[in-house]
């Protein structure tokens, strides 16, 4: 090779590596560094080092490794916000890139295939099932046009409950709550009471929920490796599609009275009603539904609506038999407010600060969803200098944010004193990042003001009208069952004893 050949070559090397130099030192480009987290294991990540409860483990390894968390998950980015700070960064600067859900096991076999509110993309169709329950069941005026039928549905359970303390048998709250629930939004969606009583459709219907918000919450293996998901190595797969059916045989039979009735309805719709004249008209986006987005619609409505409120009312409960002196204090608020000729009525829950206080602290110590359900990254982003890459997974962390020590004094008692004065007597529980039980941004729970409503009402009531005990040698169980929602591992039977005039029960 020519010598001088060789020589150009050198000097335009070396002149090249300097000028990238150079050009690197004076215009220098942003890294692209993934939030700091623990390296995890060949192929299956750090799915391992979840645990039985991942809202717990996840909590613990954030204040190793930071509020913004990056975990390999098998094939997956997981991105883990754990404090206000953080989830104020995802759900309002970068909301729009996280408005999407990823299609998993969950969605597939929860919502018919992402046909629903709930699970659906971000999307006209997403918009349309969004407002139909705003307008129709879930906004301001539309709470307030149902306001008797929560009372005539509260009227019901206060008497099996009266019945049951003139027996001396203790109650098992939660499945009277999901009852009550469920018909309250029968009559709204599809004008019917869903349930006589906790009969033994009801306790089925229960448990269905129980199973589906357990399954649902698990971390399937098959989501974030691939290769796995045919072998169902969990058996979740199999287990889902058995809830499935389940599900659309009581969807379908509800589905199809409802259209029998329909002449029934005339001049007055209910919500199915409205839902279903969308399947023979298009909106401006071109948006029509299906039979398989109503049911997929009605069992959003019908699970998310029964379990997460009653869960919610259990737990406060179960803080209140462990703090007798907190429920002593809300019971004299109510008879000072109220008396006891007569019992707590929604108009009456403005007057009760003490009574929505204990409701906030159980919002803040016991959130109905411990993570949030996952959104899907749209699009490469930052955040606080960290690189998100597209399609990565954002979990909020709900529980972890409620017992976070730089926001909350002894975060770990249950105190609704830290709701009476300051900034927590102005903090609500459906528009603050410091109590995202309802999330935030353009995915926030559409029931959120249903949801804080029948918390105050319910749980006011019950307060109101009987003393609450535990049966005799039973000792409180605190544990939680992990799942898309949390709550107790063993549910509350409490021994009610009237505290109200007769006339009040009836």
């Amino acid at each position: 090779m020519d010598i001088s050949l060789v020589k150009e070559l050198l000097f335009f090397s070396f002149l090249f590596f300097l000028l990238h130099y150079l050009f690197s030192y004076l215009f220098p480009t942003k890294s692209r560094v993934l939030p700091p987290g623990p390296s995890g294991y060949p192929i299956v990540g750090c799915l391992p080092l979840l645990g039985a409860n991942p809202h717990d483990s996840l909590a613990r390894l954030a204040r190793k490794y930071g509020p913004i968390m990056h975990l390999k998950m098998g094939s997956h980015h997981v991105i883990v916000a754990s404090t206000t700070c953080a989830a104020r960064v995802f759900f309002k600067t970068l909301d729009l890139y996280f408005s999407d859900r990823p299609i998993d096991h969950a969605a597939v076999r929860l919502a018919y295939g992402d046909q629903d509110l709930v699970f659906t993309q971000y999307s006209p169709r997403w918009k349309l099932l969004r407002k139909i329950c705003n307008v129709h069941m879930l906004g301001p005026k539309a709470l307030e046009s149902w306001s008797e039928v929560r009372r005539s549905e509260m009227t019901h359970m206060l008497r099996a409950m009266h019945s049951s303390s003139q027996k001396g048998e203790p109650v098992k709250v939660v499945e009277m709550l999901s009852v009550m629930m469920a018909n309250i939004i029968g009559q709204v969606v599809v004008s019917r009471r869903v349930f006589d009583g906790a009969n033994a459709e009801a306790v089925e219907f229960k448990a269905m929920v129980v199973e589906l918000f357990h399954e649902g919450g698990k971390f399937n293996i098959g989501d974030y490796i691939p290769l796995l998901a045919r072998l169902d190595v969990q058996g979740m797969e199999k287990r889902m599609k058995a809830l499935q059916n389940r599900f659309d045989e009581m969807l379908t039979r509800i589905v199809r009275e409802h259209e029998m009735s329909a002449p029934e309805r005339k001049g007055s719709p209910d919500l199915l009603d409205v839902a279903r004249a969308h399947m023979h008209e298009e909106t401006r986006d071109g948006v029509r539904l299906n039979h398989v987005n109503i049911k997929a619609l009605l069992l959003n409505l019908l699970a998310a609506g029964t379990d997460t409120t009653s869960i919610t009312i259990e737990w406060a409960i179960a803080e209140l038999l462990q703090n007798p002196s907190i429920l002593k204090q809300a019971q004299a608020e109510m008879d000072h407010v109220i008396g006891r000729e007569r019992r707590l009525e929604e108009s009456d829950i403005p007057n009760l600060p003490y009574l929505r206080a204990i409701c906030k602290e159980t919002f803040r110590k016991h959130p109905s969803t411990p993570l949030s359900l996952p959104r899907l990254c749209t699009q490469d982003c930052e955040a606080d200098g960290y690189f998100i890459p597209k399609n990565s997974r954002l979990l909020l962390n709900v529980w972890a944010i409620g017992r976070d020590p730089d926001v909350w004094k002894k975060p770990l008692e249950f105190d609704p004193e830290r709701f009476m004065s300051g900034k927590g007597a102005t903090m609500e529980a459906n528009g603050q990042f410091e109590l995202l039980v309802f999330g935030a941004g353009r995915r926030m729970c559409a029931g959120d003001r249903m949801g804080v409503l029948m918390v105050e009402y319910a749980l006011g009531t019950l307060l109101h009208c009987f003393d609450l005990e535990l049966p005799k040698g039973v000792v409180l169980d605190l544990d939680e069952a992990f799942g898309l929602a949390l709550p107790k591992a063993v549910p509350v039977s409490a021994v009610l004893k009237p505290r109200l005039a007769e006339q009040a029960y009836l």
